[in-house]
């Protein structure tokens, strides 16, 4: 079997397990999340998402994503970052294949954007970082649902500082035709009333743009969201609460939970 360095596609690993690896099941599922999500305000230049199982934190994204219907012909591109979870590095991974698959279909990478971005420090070629990662793969259904023809440029983030991800996201920031999108989950295994603690003051955080305040108790996906916020007060966004509950909420017990929230960055108004 060849690897992922040697193919054209990245196959989906994580299909049948964080989501159903049917089609019609996919895109079923998708849809009637979608359809429940209470989707209001303006059109967002960069969502923050959860990326468990969707029976924990699929409705959680899915008020973000609703959001994009609006705007499915505007966007090419979406620049898709999410931690580690698998492989240790330093820096930012990008992939050499020409596609990434999912149930629904594949999804083209934007190899311009990887060429330009290969002159940053600590950025590199590294496909074994991506082989078995669920953080950006959980999105990408629910992109296909919500868009239109994409290209995707999709990042894990191993160790790095928020001011990498902001150069980073800053060199691929593009127009209104560009979407970011960070994955990240929140607090782990805490109780119920624990969670919803350490979950409220990062929602809060990250509502301040304040990335500062975010630590390892915050998320798991921290740096990239710190280098979203640098980001956003450079440029004036304003971030606004879509969803904020944990696995207690939608599919789980309540002794050892993780929390989920979905956050809109739009223009101030």
């Amino acid at each position: 079997m060849p690897s992922l360095s040697e193919a054209a596609v990245r196959p989906p690993a994580v299909a049948g397990m964080f989501y159903p690896a049917s089609a019609d099941e996919l895109g079923a599922d998708i849809d009637g999340m979608l359809d429940e999500a209470a989707a209001r305000g303006e059109p967002p230049k960069a969502i923050i998402v959860p990326h468990a199982g969707y029976i924990y934190s699929g409705p959680i994204a899915a008020a973000a994503y609703a959001l994009l219907r609006p705007i499915r012909d505007r966007i090419r591109r979406v620049v898709l970052l999410g931690p580690a979870h698998r492989l240790p590095f330093r820096g930012f991974a990008l992939p050499s294949v020409k596609a990434f698959r999912t149930p629904l279909g594949d999804i083209p990478i934007d190899r311009p954007a990887i060429d330009r971005l290969r002159g940053l420090p600590e950025v590199k070629i590294l496909d074994e970082a991506h082989a078995g990662e669920h953080c950006l793969e959980v999105h990408l259904p629910f992109l296909q649902r919500t868009l239109g023809s994409f290209a995707l440029l999709p990042v894990v983030v191993g160790v790095a500082s928020g001011e990498d991800v902001a150069k980073l996201l800053e060199a691929v920031w593009g127009g209104p035709e560009t979407l970011i999108v960070i994955s990240s989950d929140l607090s782990h295994y805490h109780d119920y009333a624990t969670a919803r603690s350490l979950d409220g003051h990062t929602a809060g955080a990250i509502e301040r743009l304040d990335g500062a305040a975010l630590d390892e108790d915050s998320a798991c996906g921290r740096v990239p969201i710190r280098g979203l916020l640098e980001v956003a007060k450079r440029r004036g966004l304003a971030c606004r609460r879509l969803d904020l509950r944990n696995s207690g909420d939608t599919a789980g017990p309540r002794d050892q939970v993780v929390g989920y929230g979905a956050w809109a960055l739009t223009a101030a108004a």
